[in-house]
Formats: structure tokens, C-alpha cells, sequence
């Protein structure tokens, strides 16, 4: 039997979120086998900082190392498409951050070629791994809160609130054209698809720029850091500081989230409510070992995370007793532990936890559909009608998004109360 410890993996990118995958893979037992970066000499200095045995001068020197099995992806956004698509010609598995890629033309080709491979694909939505999200998920598709009728929420953050403010995401070139949608709303849009189980089939977006004008540091400047240079030049923004979107999903329940990356005061507040016909659920990032189940005859409940009192999935996702937090950081080897069962077993599984490469594109579209409201003032629908091959391994939503398949309601569909 393959264990992770005879699995050789090398990471791609190692900034705030790669260094978190370098520390995640080795929690697992993975052994991380070298480091890419943007230059030989800053991959060698990294290399040393994280205790990696090696670090390579291209991609094409770390593809040539036949100990490296899995490769994870964590450049900017504007390399990931190249890159994957490299890494897959040359036989590895891939885990990538979101987004997949620039547009969903390019997302389109990762998953076909991912398709044609038949290797281990998934795209970084680890927030489906904190345990109670895997609970709830469960209990959803058991019919615990009936048919869902209405998902609200929010995720908002401050670290891009002053004009000072700087990172590589402002910049469309490197980020993309969506922002705060790209960036974290993606995160909320797959959590509550996976929870729901339920796709959005169309959305009423508004995207708003607050600060138009930003300074950007003449250096360097890490993600989230706090540190602000003193030489700055000015450069105008075309990205989104904040949305709100409507959402139509395809059992005709209803939603609405707010996304911002100016609100002080809150450092990665993700909140999600989902309300059934039977009963109610809601979690917050930021508290999250607590769920609260709501009912309208008896007592409203606290679910707090404990393997003794979550189901299967709750539990498989779980890496510590009852009482001890897992955050943020505990996400990840639960998340790569999913994946790398598939990687042991070398092909993906029938339905995996996991975000495949078909629901990353799944996001590239919803995101188009955000952008195109944006810009018309109206109703937009997500367009699934590119057929791609289907793939061992999606999930029955992902596997339908593949091949264009959808249960679409016009856009000029009036609310109604109530489920479908």
C-alpha cells in the first residue's frame, strides 16, 4: 500500500498560501522534494528558510525529477493555465490554487486535459474541509433541513481598505478581471454549491471600486503583510473593492451574499445561513468549531465540533479532540488528505470531497455570469453549453457542468416564496 511518505511532492510558489501547503503536506507525512520559485536565487533562499531539500530553476527541471509524483500550483493567478497544463503533459497529478485560470475558455482546457489523463486534479477550496462544513454537507444531502429555500451570507475582509494598500491581485494582469469575486467570493460561491449540493444557474450582480486610485510600493510586497514602503506610485484600479450578488440556484432557491476586501475590522469573516423547509444552519469562519442549527417548534441548537457527535464526513475531516479549535490551518491536511487517497490509489475517486478541475471551471463561469451582470444591469445566466468529456471521478455536479447539461431557468423568471 502507497503511503504518503512514498508520495514526492513539489510546490510551486512559495508565498503566504504555498508555505502553508509546504507546512500542511508535511503534517500528512508527504515528503516535499523541492520548491520552485520566480528566480533560482530566491527558490534557493526559500528552499533553505523552509528546510526543503531542493530547489529547482524551471519547471521544466522540477517535471525532469522522477521522484516528484504530485505538483501543487501556488504562482499568481496569470502562470496557473501554463503551468498545469505543463505539469499535466508530463504525467503528474495537480493540485492548484484558485482560480483555475485566467478565463473559462483556458479552465475549459484544464479539464479536458486533465480529463484525458485520468491523473489526481482538485483546485485549493479547502474551506469545504473545516469538519462542521463536511457535517453540514452530509446532513444536507440526507434531507436534515429539507429543501433548501434560501442561502445568505457574507465574506468580507480589510486588508486592501487604505489606499496603501498593495498585492499582485490589483493588478488584472496577474489577478484577473474579478478581484474580491475571484479571490475569496469563489471561496463562498463552492462552499455553499458543495453544502447544497446545488448549482447557480443565474446572478444579479454589483460590483463596486472604492478606492480608485491606489499607491503602489516601488518593492515587493507579501500578502497580507503590514508593512508599507515609502517610495509609492499611483495607479488607477479597474477591479472590484466589493460586490453584492443575487443568486438563483437550480432547485429554484434563493440566495444573496456581500463580498468586500475594505471592511475594517474583519480579517477573513466568511458567514454563510442556509434555510430549508425543515430547519436552518449557519456557521462562521471565524468561530468555527460552532454550528447552530435553527428550528421553529423546539429549541434551536449549537453544534460544537466534536468527533463524537458528527457524522462520518464531519469526523473524517476532523484532527483533534472535541474542545481543541481547528481553524483556518487544519483545513489544509484535511483537504490533501482527500486528495492524496486518490493520488495513493492513482486515478480520482467516484466522488470526491474534494473541489476536481470541473468545479473550478464551474466557478470561471459563475464568475463570467457575475462580470456580465456587472456590466449589463440585469439577470445573467451561467452558460454551461461548452461540452467537455466527462471524467472518472466528478461529483454529479461537476460531472454535469463537463457536459453542458442544465436545468436553466430564464433570466426573467419572477421570485417566488418557497421552494420549487
Amino acid at each position: 500500500m502507497t503511503r504518503p511518505s512514498d508520495i514526492g511532492t513539489a510546490v510551486v510558489g512559495t508565498g503566504f498560501i504555498g508555505t502553508v501547503h509546504v507546512d500542511a503536506l508535511r503534517r500528512l507525512g508527504v515528503h516535499v522534494v523541492g520548491i520552485l520559485e520566480d528566480t533560482p536565487e530566491h527558490g534557493a533562499a526559500r528552499a533553505a528558510e523552509l528546510a526543503v531539500p531542493r530547489a529547482y530553476a524551471t519547471l521544466a527541471d522540477l517535471l525532469s525529477d522522477d521522484g516528484v509524483r504530485v505538483v501543487h500550483v501556488t504562482s499568481p493567478n496569470h502562470l496557473h493555465h501554463a503551468q498545469v497544463r505543463e505539469i499535466l503533459a508530463a504525467g503528474r497529478h495537480v493540485v492548484c490554487e484558485k482560480p483555475l485560470a485566467m478565463t473559462s475558455d483556458e479552465s475549459a482546457e484544464l479539464v479536458s486535459l486533465a480529463a484525458s489523463t485520468g491523473l489526481v486534479n482538485a483546485v485549493n477550496f479547502n474551506i469545504r474541509f473545516y469538519p462542521l462544513n463536511q457535517h453540514l454537507a452530509a446532513e444536507i444531502e440526507a434531507g436534515a433541513l429539507g429543501e433548501v429555500r434560501l442561502i445568505s451570507g457574507h465574506y468580507l475582509q480589510d486588508w486592501l481598505a487604505l489606499e496603501t494598500d498593495w498585492n499582485w491581485r490589483l493588478e488584472p494582469g496577474r489577478g484577473g478581471a474579478l478581484r474580491a469575486v475571484g479571490d475569496i467570493g469563489s471561496h463562498f460561491l463552492d462552499l455553499v454549491t458543495f453544502l447544497s449540493g446545488k448549482r447557480v444557474l443565474s446572478v444579479m450582480a454589483d460590483l463596486a471600486t472604492f478606492i480608485p486610485v491606489r499607491r503602489e510600493p516601488r518593492g515587493p510586497v507579501m500578502t497580507f503583510s503590514t508593512e508599507h514602503a515609502g517610495e509609492t506610485v499611483e495607479r488607477p484600479m479597474t477591479t472590484e473593492d466589493a460586490a453584492t450578488i443575487l443568486l438563483r440556484f437550480e432547485n429554484g432557491a434563493r440566495g444573496v451574499v456581500a463580498i468586500s476586501q475594505v471592511s475594517h475590522g474583519r480579517k477573513n469573516s466568511l458567514r454563510y445561513e442556509i434555510d430549508g423547509s425543515l430547519a436552518a444552519a449557519a456557521w462562521n469562519s471565524e468561530q468555527p468549531d460552532e454550528l447552530w442549527i435553527g428550528h421553529r417548534e423546539r429549541p434551536n441548537e449549537l453544534l460544537l465540533r466534536n468527533p463524537a457527535l458528527m457524522n462520518a464526513a464531519g469526523r473524517a475531516a476532523a484532527g483533534l479532540p472535541g474542545g481543541h479549535v481547528e481553524g483556518f490551518g487544519e483545513t489544509f491536511p484535511a483537504h490533501f488528505a482527500a486528495i492524496y487517497a486518490d493520488v495513493a490509489a492513482g486515478r480520482p475517486s467516484e466522488r470526491p470531497a474534494y473541489a476536481t478541475f470541473a468545479d473550478g471551471h464551474d466557478e470561471m463561469l459563475v464568475g463570467d455570469a457575475i462580470a456580465e451582470s456587472a456590466r449589463s444591469g440585469r439577470w445573467v445566466d451561467v452558460h454551461r453549453e461548452r461540452a467537455m468529456p466527462a471524467r472518472a471521478g466528478a461529483t454529479a455536479t461537476a460531472a454535469t457542468a463537463a457536459t453542458g447539461a442544465t436545468t436553466e431557468r430564464p433570466a426573467e423568471t419572477p421570485a417566488q416564496g418557497g421552494p420549487a
